[in-house]
């Protein structure tokens, strides 16, 4: 754990992000850092930090610097990840430095499969604050292009990318038909199957599309490294979600000035274990999580807060809208008004939202997957209106 301050008196988050294989990307870069020579902070961040202090977690454990001695010590599902997490925050919280922190609005936002394990993780932290196992102070939680519904976000790749013209319907008749495998592999209750059959959409799309980025439709060539890079499907789908982020450079720096900044064990590497992580969430993957978001909405006092990048594939805004309409608070939610969100410099419409009692959606334009990295000002705002609440 890696703690940045600002002063004990402001918002404190914790940011669960991104796929947990992406650690530095979606810690540092997610924020809008530079890679350069060294760590570089920009604007966005500086202002982020202006607003809030930041709790860092390598979350499941062997993902970053996190390690484990035994293969058996890897979590296979978010109940396990929620139940590691509640021990490290209890630990945190009771902490000369945590102490400071318990009575400070604290918030959980994330992006990704990060967005899955954050709904288990705060109905667990809910609960455990509410029977006084906890003392923290905790708001709300912002799930940004989360891995809420897989079937649903899978789903919707085809028609959407074939929307966008980048594909033609034979591409589009080929990777529904995959996908309607993934499906029935589904109704078998073949959840590891069905992960292997995600990857064999992904292959597919992949081709289809001559290497469409997943993180940023309009970004080419980010994704294809995955295609490329190994005979193996399982490798492909890893190397696919982190290839066009995680550069020797970028493994360089980690393992090197980062590693040694944050006093980390000469003997870890890091990302050395991500593999295993993804290898061992593998039967956990696709299942969905909306009954939670839905718990979270109706007997909860949280704020809960959906975020959808426009350009993102992986988790793209249709897939994520059709999931919303199981949730209970959907009737409501549906005769919201929409509102348009200005940036603050150009004045333009950078995004969208609509609010209904404790949930929030918000659209965010000229963005993908990592949505502060390439609308940091849509972004930044969007985190001043859920802290302002």
């Amino acid at each position: 754990m890696h703690i940045r301050k600002t002063t004990k008196d402001r918002t404190q988050f914790t940011f669960r992000l991104g796929d947990n294989i992406i650690e530095f990307v979606t810690k540092y870069r997610y924020f809008g850092l530079t890679l350069s020579e060294h760590i570089d902070y920009n604007g966005s961040v500086r202002e982020l930090l202006k607003l809030a202090s930041l709790l860092y977690v390598d979350n499941p454990v062997g993902a970053g610097y996190s390690y484990v001695d035994s293969d058996d010590a890897f979590t296979t599902d978010v109940n396990m990840i929620a139940a590691d997490m509640m021990v490290l925050l209890t630990t945190f919280f009771n902490s000369p430095t945590g102490k400071n922190f318990q009575n400070v609005p604290f918030y959980i936002f994330c992006e990704s499969y990060g967005g899955k394990m954050t709904a288990a993780i705060s109905r667990s932290l809910y609960q455990n604050m509410n029977s006084g196992k906890i003392k923290v102070n905790f708001k709300g939680l912002a799930l940004g292009d989360s891995w809420i519904s897989p079937v649903d976000s899978t789903v919707n790749w085809a028609p959407y990318i074939l929307t966008n013209s980048i594909i033609d319907e034979k591409g589009f008749y080929k990777i529904n038909e995959a996908t309607l495998k993934m499906t029935k592999v589904i109704e078998g209750g073949m959840w590891k199957e069905a992960t292997t059959q995600w990857g064999v959409i992904q292959d597919i799309l992949e081709t289809e599309s001559n290497g469409v980025n997943f993180y940023n439709m309009l970004a080419w060539g980010g994704s294809e490294a995955g295609l490329k890079s190994s005979n193996n499907l399982k490798e492909r789908m890893i190397n696919r979600m982190i290839g066009a982020l995680r550069t020797d450079k970028l493994t360089a720096l980690m393992n090197g000035k980062v590693k040694k900044m944050l006093n980390i064990p000469e003997k870890v590497e890091w990302g050395a274990q991500s593999s295993k992580v993804f290898m061992y969430q593998a039967e956990d993957f696709m299942k969905p999580v909306v009954d939670i978001v839905d718990y979270l909405i109706q007997n909860t006092s949280l704020s809960v807060v959906v975020y959808t990048g426009q350009l993102d594939i992986i988790v793209a805004t249709p897939g994520t809208e059709k999931w919303i309409t199981q949730l209970g608070i959907y009737k409501d939610y549906y005769n919201a008004t929409r509102q348009p969100l200005y940036d603050p410099y150009t004045k333009l419409t950078t995004a969208f939202y609509k609010s209904v009692k404790n949930f929030s959606v918000y659209w965010i334009l000229d963005a993908g997957h990592m949505v502060p990295m390439d609308n940091g000002n849509a972004a930044l705002e969007m985190v001043r209106r859920i802290i302002s609440k």
